[in-house]
């Protein structure tokens, strides 16, 4: 009896945790579930990138270029940002990684009123360009930064 209720406080708290950084479908994309709504969820998030000490170089409010044109969107914003001296081992690596950098993050809203935000994950780019071991400090440093700015943004 206290086996099988053992396995399912795991079973919960695997579903849990799955369910806080639940990761999409598409190859090389994280995904995490916000705590707050889509225009908190993006100021915290650039605060935390702005207090990384990180380049906001653009911003782009997808449904307000939606409406612009009479077509409906859910909240769909996206923030370019980063840094020469991350975003530069990667592309000494490989010039095409240029295609992918500066780094970008999306807060979105879903049909059911949830807000995620999503973000490419650093080592898919390193593998999708052939970026090798010299760059792969640079590739650990990204990941660990957008795993923190990408928690503080959505983590009540």
């Amino acid at each position: 009896m206290k086996l099988s209720i053992l396995i399912r406080i795991l079973v919960l708290i695997a579903a849990t945790c799955l369910w806080e950084t639940q990761a999409m479908a598409a190859d090389g994309l994280i995904t995490i579930r916000s705590g707050f709504g889509p225009e908190d969820t993006m100021k915290r998030l650039e605060a935390e990138v702005k207090a990384k000490g990180l380049t906001v170089f653009a911003h782009i409010d997808h449904a307000a270029g939606a409406a612009a044109v009479g077509l409906p969107l859910r909240p769909t914003d996206l923030i370019i940002f980063g840094n020469a001296k991350g975003g530069t081992p990667l592309m000494q690596q490989a010039q095409t990684a240029g295609i992918d950098l500066p780094l970008k993050a999306l807060v979105w809203q879903d049909e059911q009123g949830a807000t995620w935000l999503s973000y490419n994950d650093p080592a898919y780019l390193a593998e999708r360009h052939g970026v090798g071991e010299p760059a792969k400090a640079a590739v650990t440093a990204m990941t660990g930064a957008l795993h923190a700015i990408a928690t503080k943004a959505t983590a009540p």
